[in-house]
């Protein structure tokens, strides 16, 4: 096999694996953790919302850094930072879990953008969208089996957590160690010193690049459903009849790496602009939320049928929206570019539980989801461009 599957591309994969299957399980644990000790679910947003906040916030950085010295390098460290941080889960209560989740999040940050520019800079662009679209699969397969794992250590034997958690921080350093990318072909240096140099002027393509703000909005009102469904549903499972937060998460999980997989080749990788398409995913997000938030009152069904939507919009969403960037951000400032516009799916997972919080303890969860729902309706007809944007 070549490109985007051979074996070189298979290892970062798995790495990629290795590193978020500790978040299928986080995801789970910290908010029952925090509903035992009396949080409420705005704490409890505020408290998942760090991880990703902080992420967001060093994503720019961490673009700018990775340029500088490299992938490899750069992924080396991270890995020491991640193995702390999942160590200091085990050995420090719900307070210490707000420290933990910090360092988390740079790690992420860092993780993220070396694995990513990786794999666009050693790709062909014919198969750029093919390899974003499996590094975001590998990220969502832990999520399969993790919920059900999390669910099993906590209704069992929490000691267990310790030393998952401890397991899952060696196995990623020690095969992150001898991970390589290497680009496929030299490419001329297109950098401008004064662009790259100055991050706040870069934080202002957020308006002034029309491709980059289009994304930004899509992918930042996406990732607020996406971090309210993920954050609060180990909770809005206990209020549905028959409803199961590890198969709910399971399923989810499940459409994404179908999804991934089997439309990997569908994904645009051509630098146009697909306004249909993009509609079309937006239709599956609002509708999926819309299902969720119904299950409250028309039973299980819609809650595990919002599972599945919900799935198949994000396996969509994120690869088409960064294939897209890769083509028309100028190419000397795209690994900063791409940094902001990750950041935005980062802040956007954090906002859903930050926002979506207090919404839950003022009303509902159903209310909640019903907000997500309305909001994913807003950027479908957000999502439209008469015109035919081409590579410039």
């Amino acid at each position: 096999m070549s490109g985007a599957l051979s074996w070189s591309f298979i290892r970062l994969y798995l790495l990629v694996l290795l590193y978020f299957s500790a978040n299928s399980i986080l995801n789970v644990i910290i908010p029952l953790q925090g509903e035992a000790l009396g949080a409420t679910n705005t704490t409890i947003g505020l408290i998942m919302g760090a991880y990703l906040f902080t992420t967001m916030f060093f994503r720019p950085w961490a673009g700018q850094i990775i340029q500088k010295y490299g992938p490899i390098k750069v992924l080396r460290v991270i890995l020491i930072v991640n193995g702390f941080a999942l160590i200091l889960y085990t050995v420090t209560g719900l307070g210490g879990f707000v420290v933990a989740r910090i360092l988390q999040g740079v790690s992420t940050a860092f993780f993220s953008m070396a694995l990513q520019i990786g794999i666009i800079d050693a790709l062909p662009e014919k198969d750029r969208s093919q390899g974003i679209s499996l590094y975001s699969l590998f990220s969502y397969i832990p999520g399969i089996v993790g919920p059900l794992l999390a669910l099993g250590i906590w209704r069992g034997d929490m000691e267990y957590f310790g030393v998952v958690m401890i397991a899952i921080a060696i196995f990623t350093g020690v095969f992150g160690y001898n991970a390589k990318m290497e680009k496929a072909k030299a490419q001329p240096d297109t950098k401008n010193p004064a662009q790259t140099g100055n991050m706040l002027a870069s934080f202002s393509q957020l308006m002034k690049n029309p491709h980059l703000f289009k994304c930004g909005v899509l992918m930042l009102s996406g990732s607020i459903i996406f971090g309210a469904i993920t954050i609060f549903i180990p909770l809005y499972a206990e209020e549905v009849r028959s409803g199961n937060a590890g198969i709910f998460l399971m399923l989810m999980a499940i459409a994404v790496v179908i999804s991934r997989f089997s439309f990997r080749k569908l994904i645009p990788s051509d630098g146009k602009w697909h306004s249909f398409f993009m509609m079309g995913t937006m239709l599956l997000l609002a509708v999926g939320a819309q299902s969720v938030s119904f299950a409250i009152s028309g039973g299980v069904i819609f809650f595990y049928l919002g599972a599945i939507l919900i799935g198949i919009a994000q396996a969509l969403l994120y690869p088409t929206l960064t294939t897209y960037l890769s083509f028309v951000l100028p190419q000397g400032d795209r690994n900063v570019l791409l940094g902001l516009f990750i950041a935005m799916a980062d802040l956007g997972v954090s906002l859903g539980g930050v926002l979506l919080g207090p919404i839950a303890d003022s009303y509902s969860f159903s209310t909640a989801y019903m907000f997500c729902a309305v909001l994913g309706l807003a950027m479908l007809i957000f999502s439209y461009d008469r015109r035919k944007i081409f590579i410039g």
